[in-house]
C-alpha cells in the first residue's frame, strides 16, 4: 500500500549495462503483458528512474541529435529531429526488479489517422480517429485509455498501450509541440470536431470556459467553495503526502462466497448480498465482522419467490428493511420491480412492480430520498432512475394504507408520486441524493445534471461532459461537491457559487452563471493502471459517509480492478497541492493510497463517520471481493 509517486523514481543498480536492454525488453514485455496483476498485500515497488537511464545513455554518448556523432550503422534509423524521442518500456511489473529500459533510442512519433476503421482500402479518411504511432513499437488510439501523464520538467510523458511506456523529448519546444498536437487530436477524437475556440464554445457553452480552457481558470473559486481553507493571504500549506500508514487490516471469508454487492449500515449491522442470500455483519469501530448469520431469501407463508441474485440492495426504515433489485436480463441493470425484505424475519414481504399509467416500466437504479433517509424508521418512499425517467416511488397505497400483499396473486404496484419521463434521449446512468433530498444524475454522454428537491422536470444546472460516460455518481451531504466516476478517471466538481446579492448557493438551488470552476480529475498513474489488472476500469467512486450538517467528508475512494484507491479530500481541493504544479489542462491528482487485493474488488466504501476512533481521521474502509470482506483502518499518524 502507498502513494504512487514513489514508484516513479529509483536509481538503477550500477551493474546494469546498455547491452542488456534488448533482452530485458523482450523479457519485460512478456512479464508485463501476462502478469500485470499485483501481489496481494504487498507494497508496490518503485520503478527505476528514466532520468538515470538517460544519464547512462549520455555517458555512452548516445545523444538525441546525431549532429556531433560520427557516421555509424545506426545513422539510417535516426528520425526527423522534429519528432525525435527516446522510447522507454517499464518491465518487471510489481516485482523488486521493476525498472525502465530503453526500447528505442532513435524513435520518432506520428499522429496518424486510423485507416483500418474506414472502408477506403487502407487510405486515411478525415473522419477516422487519430492514432499515436511511435516507431514500430506503439500504435494506439488517442483517448483516455492511454492514461497519459505528463512531466513537463523532465520533457517526458508516460502512457499505457499494451504495456507501460514513456517517451522523452530532446527539447522543451519539441515537448510542447507534442502536447499541443496530442490535445488537439484528443479533442477531435472525443467530440468529432476540430479543436478550435468556436468548437470549444459549441461543446462546453459560454458558462463553462474554465472547462475548455482550464489554464485561464481562477483558482480562487475552489478556495471560496471550501470554508475550511486557510484565510491567510499567503499560499496554502501543501498537506503532507499520504504515507504507508494503514493501522490494520482485518479479513475474513464470506459465507459461501459469490458476493455481488455491499450494503453498509450506520447502526448495528451491515450486509453482504451474495448468490445464496444475505450475510449479516456486525459494525465495530475497527470494521465489520461476520455474525455467522445468513438470511436465506424466502416468501411469506412458504410461497415461492421469483428471486435472482440482486445487483442493488437498499436499506430502509432504520435499516430493518431492505429493497432488492434484480435485473431482468444478465448484463443489463434494468429491473421491472423490487423485492421488499424484512431483515429480522428473512422473508420477502412484498414484491413490488414498477408501473406508470397502467403500463409496466423498468428502472435501472434506486436510491434513498436523501443521504440519511435509511435511518428514518417511517421511510416509505425512494427514488428511481431509468434511461429517460427520474421519479419517486411510494410503498403506501394511494388511499393511505401501507401495502403488505405478499400473499396476493399479483404484485402490488408502487405509486409514482413525483417525477418526469423525458421524451428525448437523456441516457441517464446513475444518481445520488444530498442530505436535503436534492438529486444529481450522471449520463452516458458524460453530462452531470443537478435537480432541486422540489422539481425533477428541469435541471437547475447541467455540467458538460468530458467525453466519457458517467458510470457512478456521489455527492457530499451538503451538496457542495460531486464525484463522478468514468472508466479511466474520477471527476470532482464544485457546485458552489454566489448569487447577485453575494449569497452562497449551490447549483442544486439556482443557475450558477459564468463563474464555474473547472473540475479536478483523479487518476491512476499509467503504471498503477496497468498493474490493477485486466478489469482496470474505475467504478463506484464514493465520498466518505456523513449524515449530519456541519460534518465534512474527509476521503474519496474508488475501485479499479484489484485495487481500492483512496484520496485525501482536502488535499485534492487544495489548488497549491504539489500534484498540480506544472500541470497543463485540467488538473489531475495522482496522490493516493492503494489497497491491493488478490482478486477483482466488488465494492469499497467507508463506514459511517461515527465509527471513526480517536487516533484515526476516518472510519474504517470496508472492501468486498467475491470471496472475502476486509476492514482497513487509516492511521492519523504521519
Amino acid at each position: 500500500m502507498g502513494g504512487s509517486q514513489s514508484r516513479e523514481d529509483l536509481e538503477l543498480s550500477d551493474s546494469e549495462e546498455e547491452e542488456e536492454e534488448e533482452g530485458n525488453e523482450k523479457e519485460g514485455e512478456r512479464q508485463d503483458r501476462d502478469e500485470a496483476g499485483p501481489r496481494s498485500g504487498g507494497t508496490l515497488t518503485p520503478a527505476s528512474s528514466i532520468d538515470e537511464v538517460d544519464r547512462k545513455l549520455q555517458a555512452l554518448k548516445l545523444k538525441y541529435s546525431n549532429s556531433s556523432l560520427s557516421p555509424s550503422p545506426s545513422s539510417s534509423r535516426k528520425p526527423n529531429s522534429r519528432n525525435a524521442v527516446k522510447l522507454y518500456l517499464h518491465i518487471g511489473g510489481n516485482s523488486p526488479a521493476a525498472r525502465w529500459v530503453v526500447s528505442d533510442k532513435f524513435a520518432s512519433y506520428e499522429f496518424v489517422r486510423d485507416s483500418g476503421s474506414d472502408e477506403s482500402d487502407g487510405e486515411e479518411s478525415p473522419s477516422s480517429p487519430w492514432l499515436l504511432q511511435i516507431g514500430s513499437k506503439v500504435r494506439s488510439r488517442i483517448d483516455p485509455n492511454l492514461q497519459l501523464k505528463s512531466f513537463p520538467d523532465q520533457r517526458r510523458v508516460d502512457f499505457v498501450a499494451d504495456g507501460v511506456w514513456a517517451i522523452k523529448f530532446p527539447s522543451p519546444e519539441s515537448y510542447r509541440e507534442f502536447q499541443n498536437r496530442f490535445q488537439s487530436c484528443l479533442f477531435e477524437n472525443t467530440y468529432g470536431f476540430e479543436s478550435n475556440q468556436d468548437n470549444k464554445v459549441k461543446i462546453f457553452g459560454k458558462d463553462f470556459t474554465a472547462w475548455a480552457q482550464p489554464e485561464e481558470e481562477d483558482d480562487s473559486i475552489w478556495a471560496d467553495a471550501d470554508e475550511s481553507f486557510e484565510k491567510s493571504p499567503g499560499r496554502l500549506a501543501t498537506p503532507t503526502r499520504m504515507k504507508q500508514d494503514m493501522l490494520e487490516e482485518f479479513e475474513e471469508e464470506a459465507d459461501e462466497g459469490g458476493i455481488q454487492s455491499l450494503a453498509l449500515g450506520a447502526l448495528d449491522n451491515s450486509f453482504l448480498v451474495s448468490n445464496s442470500g444475505i450475510q449479516v455483519l456486525r459494525n465495530f469501530s475497527h470494521g465489520v465482522h461476520g455474525k455467522g448469520v445468513s438470511v436465506k431469501i424466502s416468501g411469506n407463508g412458504g410461497r415461492a419467490v421469483a428471486y435472482s441474485t440482486p445487483k442493488k440492495a437498499l436499506l430502509m426504515r432504520a435499516e430493518t428493511n431492505m429493497l432488492l433489485m434484480s435485473p431482468v436480463e444478465a448484463g443489463k441493470p434494468h429491473a421491472t420491480g423490487v423485492h421488499h425484505l424484512d431483515i429480522e424475519t428473512g422473508k420477502v414481504v412484498t414484491e413490488w412492480k414498477f408501473e406508470k399509467d397502467g403500463t409496466d416500466i423498468t428502472m435501472r437504479d434506486i436510491t434513498n430520498d436523501s443521504k440519511g433517509a435509511q435511518l428514518d424508521p417511517s421511510e416509505s418512499t425512494f427514488l428511481g432512475l431509468d434511461d429517460n425517467r427520474l421519479c419517486r416511488w411510494d410503498m403506501r397505497d394511494r388511499r393511505g394504507i401501507v401495502q403488505n400483499l405478499a400473499n396476493a396473486k399479483e404484485s402490488p404496484v408502487l405509486e409514482w408520486t413525483q417525477g418526469h419521463q423525458f421524451s428525448r434521449g437523456t441516457n441517464f446512468q446513475c444518481f445520488a441524493s444530498t442530505g436535503d433530498g436534492s438529486i444529481v444524475v450522471g449520463s452516458v454522454d458524460g453530462k452531470i445534471r443537478l435537480y432541486s428537491k422540489t422539481s425533477m422536470r428541469m435541471a437547475k444546472t447541467a455540467f458538460p461532459g468530458l467525453g466519457s460516460p458517467i458510470t457512478h455518481v456521489d455527492v457530499t451531504f451538503d451538496g457542495k461537491w460531486i464525484l463522478g466516476t468514468t472508466d479511466t478517471y474520477l471527476i470532482l466538481i464544485s457546485t458552489v457559487f454566489k448569487d447577485k446579492d453575494g449569497k452562497e448557493k449551490t447549483g442544486f438551488s439556482g443557475r450558477m452563471g459564468h463563474r464555474i470552476a473547472a473540475p479536478r480529475l483523479l487518476k491512476l498513474t499509467p503504471l498503477d493502471s496497468h498493474l490493477a489488472g485486466k478489469d482496470n476500469k474505475f467504478h463506484g467512486g464514493q465520498f466518505s459517509w456523513v449524515t449530519e450538517n456541519g460534518k465534512q467528508e474527509r476521503h474519496l475512494v474508488a475501485t479499479v480492478g484489484k485495487f481500492s484507491v483512496i484520496w485525501n479530500f482536502q488535499q485534492v481541493k487544495n489548488s497549491n497541492h504539489e500534484c498540480y504544479k506544472n500541470q497543463e489542462g485540467l488538473k489531475s491528482c495522482y496522490c493516493y493510497k492503494v489497497v491491493p487485493k488478490d482478486e477483482s474488488i466488488v465494492d469499497s466504501r467507508f463506514m459511517h463517520e461515527k465509527f471513526a476512533v480517536t487516533n484515526s481521521p476516518e472510519a474504517p474502509l470496508v472492501v468486498a471481493t467475491p470471496m472475502k470482506v476486509s476492514s482497513i483502518s487509516i492511521s492519523g499518524r504521519r
